[in-house]
């Protein structure tokens, strides 16, 4: 009897497949392609929040702990009868300063995490079509980083901006000139194989150099990049992100760097509102 039952359902799913037309069938299929896609984007975003958040706590904890201390100053000076009045006062207005500049500092991080997480995702999002070995995005340590693999690039050896790459950094240059109140770093990076010849470049210093500056002119003059953001230099071999004893570690250190990150002057304002000792 229970065989019959599933028999049974068996042979009514089959005759619902059969029910289904093509049309129907590619419009789901899409559709479930679109859930897929959508899930994978949702997951990276929840990725990029979980590592700000965790950025937020580590500097949020330090923030306490610095308060608790100041506290601390100030129950051992009630404890002593011999400190003055004024003293205490003055103490008293420190911990009040240093409150407040906890509470600032605590939204503008909370400020600039959001605008690089915005950033980061934009940046994935016109980049999704490129490979993920050639270019990868991140937000470490409050800045976006734009990591290019070096043979989407260049040359081996040389400094010259492939055709191929105009497209990747047309899309790039995008976002940077949408987000313009932000710096632009370029930086070259080689692995520790030597370099030797008479003409330029000459060595791993000139050829990190040379890239870093090649991609900071096409930037400027075919996308109209601000040159005024942009700094530009090499870093040689003395940078790697992973070993050089294999040729996968010497291809992932030949990269060069995108790092878009808020002007220095804004950290100088954030300086100036930092409670006066």
């Amino acid at each position: 009897m229970r065989i019959f039952k599933i028999l049974t359902i068996a042979v009514m799913g089959l005759s619902l497949t059969s029910c289904v037309s093509k049309k129907q069938y590619e419009a789901l299929n899409l559709n479930y392609k679109q859930c897929i896609e959508g899930a994978a984007e949702r997951q990276r975003q929840i990725q990029d929040l979980q590592s700000a958040n965790s950025g937020l706590i580590s500097e949020n904890n330090l923030l306490k702990d610095q308060n608790t201390a100041l506290k601390s100053s100030l129950d051992a000076c009630l404890s002593n009868t011999g400190k003055s009045s004024a003293n205490i006062d003055k103490l008293i207005g420190e911990i009040n300063s240093s409150n407040d500049y906890i509470k600032r500092l605590i939204s503008t991080n909370a400020k600039n995490d959001s605008l690089n997480l915005a950033l980061s995702n934009k940046l994935k999002r016109s980049l999704d079509n490129v490979a993920d070995a050639d270019v990868n995005v991140k937000v470490l340590k409050g800045v976006v980083m734009i990591s290019l693999s070096d043979k989407m690039l260049y040359k081996s050896g040389d400094y010259n901006i492939l055709p191929a790459a105009q497209e990747v950094l047309g899309k790039v240059a995008k976002v940077i000139n949408d987000y313009d109140t932000y710096s632009v770093l370029i930086e070259g990076n080689t692995d520790n194989v030597p370099l030797a010849s008479a003409n330029l470049p000459k060595d791993n210093w000139d050829l990190s150099a040379l890239r870093a500056t090649s991609m900071a002119k096409v930037l400027q003059t075919q996308f109209g990049v601000n040159p005024n953001r942009i700094t530009a230099g090499g870093r040689s071999e003395y940078n790697p992100k992973t070993t050089n004893a294999s040729v996968s570690g010497r291809a992932e250190n030949r990269r060069t760097e995108i790092i878009i990150m808020p002007k220095l002057d804004e950290f100088m304002k954030l300086m100036d509102i930092a409670p006066k000792k």
